[in-house]
């Protein structure tokens, strides 16, 4: 029985695995993703909740700039730089146009 139940947990995982990859390959599910992780300081959809700045509707030129500038550090920045570090610039391009719409 034990054995049964373990096999039936391990293809449950599998299959939810895989609907789960599948689902974040999607480009618009895997921007989504990442954009949340800017959620925690930037509020949801790029609304802050004060003390940190909006990223909503910001020029698309803009955003990308300074976030080029966090990752080459030529921007001042707390924790920003080591955020910008780990995105190329054409994921800056798909953040700009997805909180230009927020």
């Amino acid at each position: 029985m034990k054995k049964t139940f373990a096999l039936s947990v391990l293809a449950l995982g599998l299959s939810a695995g895989l609907v789960s990859s599948t689902f974040a390959a999607t480009p618009d599910a895997r921007l989504r993703q990442m954009a949340a992780n800017c959620g925690y300081c930037h509020g949801t959809d790029g609304h802050s909740r004060g003390g940190i700045p909006d990223i909503n509707n910001l020029p698309r030129e803009y955003f990308v700039n300074q976030m080029k500038a966090f990752k080459d550090g030529s921007r001042p920045a707390t924790v920003m730089h080591q955020h910008a570090a780990g995105y190329t610039d054409s994921e800056f391009e798909a953040f700009a146009r997805y909180f230009a719409t927020r």
